[in-house]
């Protein structure tokens, strides 16, 4: 078998037959994997509920050489396919012309939904059926911000065991293709392999490979074709009682693969589940700081800004060895 087949056979999905879904289906996954009232019927933390002062102390303990790394991809200034709407940033005072004579002053602006950016989702951040997470209605989101469910509920910050889930390399390919599904038995395979298992508190982040494809072949349209988890995987992510979910995309395969429904893993976690998301990470410095380590698991740290009403926040996740 020659090495480019051998790739190929690695690259597809472990199962060759999937269960057909639908959007019935997510219908009924929206109400079977729901965590409404789970926490009480005025909780706006989602599954964040579930790191604990002593997940804390498990994930503090993970710390053995103090060497830190960044999740966060570097912001981005250019109009690119992936990149409609650049990180702004208007110098109001520099070298040549100090503030006050000694102070560099600027100004940030970003749209950083999207598939671009660094961020947090928020559970505000998407609706369904006229609700968000816990029953709360899409009407407590006005001009002038959310009222529930906002970004500063999580202004104490995110401090939990992360693991990476490296499906490229599970494969042994350097990325997956666009549009290529992952499933809950590659999530399987991955524990299996990297010897870890996700569990209760956790915070898992996907790698695809999508930075490593775009230094390689340049920037597509990657809001429209991505690879990312199948519809399937939010029942996985149920199971293990996840805190929290980010990926170097927007974790949905894109397209979806479920006819009338978007990003249905958007769906299911943000508002059946409770459980926020990470978006646009940028995971080759550490998966190549786990492979080095033979290491799937660190303490991750994360702080959103606390905006008032805000959907969501640009942020550095990091990374701690």
């Amino acid at each position: 078998m020659t090495r480019r087949s051998l790739f190929a056979a690695a690259a597809a999905p472990l199962l060759t037959a999937q269960p057909q879904v639908d959007k019935a289906t997510v219908d009924r996954w929206m109400k079977e994997l729901s965590n409404w009232g789970r926490w009480g019927k005025d909780d706006q933390l989602g599954t964040v509920n579930l790191i604990t002062p002593a997940t804390r102390k498990k994930a503090a303990a993970l710390v053995k050489e103090g060497v830190s790394v960044s999740l966060a991809r570097d912001t981005e200034k250019q109009t690119a396919a992936d990149n409609p709407k650049p990180f702004a940033q208007v110098m109001e005072a520099t070298g040549v012309a100090p503030a006050a004579g000694q102070f560099s002053v600027d100004t940030y602006s970003v749209l950083y939904h999207g598939i671009a950016h660094s961020h947090m989702d928020s559970l505000c951040h998407m609706f369904y059926d006229g609700k968000m997470y816990n029953g709360y209605s899409q009407n407590e989101v006005t001009t002038e911000g959310a009222k529930k469910l906002a970004i500063n509920v999580y202004k104490h910050g995110i401090f939990a065991r992360g693991i990476l889930l490296d499906i490229p390399r599970l494969k042994r390919v350097p990325y997956l293709e666009p549009r290529t599904p992952i499933y809950p038995e590659d999530l399987d395979a991955w524990e299996k392999e990297a010897g870890v298992r996700v569990g209760a508190g956790d915070v898992v982040f996907l790698r695809t490979g999508r930075w490593a494809r775009r230094a390689a072949l340049g920037p597509w349209n990657a809001g429209a074709e991505c690879a990312g988890m199948f519809a399937s995987c939010a029942g996985w992510l149920r199971k293990r009682d996840v805190a929290m979910v980010g990926s170097d995309a927007a974790t949905d395969v894109m397209p979806s693969r479920v006819p009338g429904v978007r990003q249905p893993m958007h769906q299911l976690l943000l508002v059946a589940m409770g459980t926020p998301i990470f978006d646009n990470m940028d995971p080759e410095a550490v998966a190549e700081a786990c492979a080095s380590r033979k290491r799937w698991e660190f303490l991750l740290t994360a702080a959103p800004i606390s905006v008032t009403g805000g959907t969501g926040s640009p942020l550095n996740p990091i990374a701690t060895f």
